[in-house]
């Protein structure tokens, strides 16, 4: 079954944000789009290139009424140390989630249990609270912080557009589509 569409499942954890520890939970999210970044471990290779992605675009989520959260299986602990280490992590300005108890990786099934780590998860959730976009890679494969915002994008313009879709490749601005009859064959 899918998490699409689906009520994300009540939580409580703690993050590492501009130099504090602040609590998260599922009620935090409530009212605003909000995007869940995981990734498998703090001081690793792969995460640092993604989470400095998202950090060079993150005042355009913010523009969005976005916010974001990287979220991995770490502590909050773990995170302030990696920030105070790291020149890339330095950058990051939206809150890092601790999940050592994997409870957040389970909810939204991208824990890999063998190991206690989260696969790259990334997941856009509407400020009702439901799974909009969802995508999972394995380890190895980064993501693009400017796919992520056109997804983003695109899935505001269509909760904002009752009847609307949006085609491969739409960007704001471009055309979208109106599903009817008429349409059936046409594409």
């Amino acid at each position: 079954m899918s998490l699409i569409n689906t009520e994300i499942k009540p939580f409580k954890a703690t993050a590492y944000h501009n130099g504090k520890f602040v609590p998260v939970t599922n009620e935090t999210l409530k009212g605003k789009w909000s995007v869940f970044v995981f990734y498998p471990a703090d001081f690793t290779f792969v995460c640092p290139t993604e989470l400095g992605d998202l950090a060079d675009n993150y005042d355009e989520f913010k523009k969005l009424g976005v916010e974001v959260y990287g979220v991995s299986t770490d502590t909050h602990f773990a995170h302030k140390a990696w920030h105070d280490t790291s020149d890339t992590i330095k950058k990051v300005q939206y809150p890092l989630v601790g999940d050592p108890t994997a409870t957040l990786a389970r909810n939204f099934e991208v824990l890999i249990e063998a190991d206690g780590l989260a696969y790259r998860g990334t997941f856009v959730i509407n400020p009702e609270g439901k799974i909009k976009v969802m995508e999972v890679h394995d380890n190895g494969i980064g993501r693009d912080a400017k796919e992520l915002l056109r997804k983003v994008k695109a899935a505001q313009y269509v909760a904002s557009h009752p009847g609307e879709v949006c085609p491969a490749k739409w960007t704001p601005g471009s055309n979208t589509l109106k599903p009817s009859l008429d349409l059936v064959g046409k594409i």
